[in-house]
């Protein structure tokens, strides 16, 4: 559509001549607008969160503590086990020992017949302390 036909003049006319249409409110005016920060208070408060993450913490932390109580009393009752076997476990060492320290002398009898003044079993540091060996079986094949 043209301007002539809006404003009801026929052909061109002066901007002057033309009659002033403006843009207004509507009857009433506009409605008011909303400037002003509304928060629901919808949902829990602060409060409230904070006691809820309180208490998830507390039973979390009550929770830790028992398992450790139980795994304490699982870690004493392996030890205590460990505690009542152990002589029986030495005693078996002990006698795997003494086989493998006479099976040891002999050889040393046998190797060390020829040369005069030999004692078998005597420690040639001459330190007084008997000193086991250190780990292991005695094998004098391997030496």
């Amino acid at each position: 559509m043209t301007e002539s036909v809006i404003r009801n003049k026929p052909g061109m006319a002066s901007v002057k001549d033309m009659p002033i249409l403006q843009d207004g409110p509507p009857p009433g005016g506009f409605a008011p607008v909303r400037y002003a920060r509304r928060i629901p208070n919808k949902g829990p408060s602060a409060m409230a969160i904070f006691l809820a993450a309180f208490g998830a913490f507390s039973y979390g932390m009550y929770q830790v503590g028992k398992g450790n109580k139980i795994r304490r009393a699982l870690k004493e009752e392996k030890y205590a086990a460990r505690r009542a076997i152990l002589p029986v476990l030495q005693a078996e060492e002990d006698e795997r020992f003494v086989k493998e320290w006479k099976k040891y002398l002999e050889y040393e009898a046998e190797v060390m017949k020829d040369v005069p003044g030999w004692k078998v079993g005597e420690n040639v540091y001459n330190s007084g302390r008997w000193m086991p060996p250190a780990t292991g079986e005695l094998r004098p094949e391997v030496w």
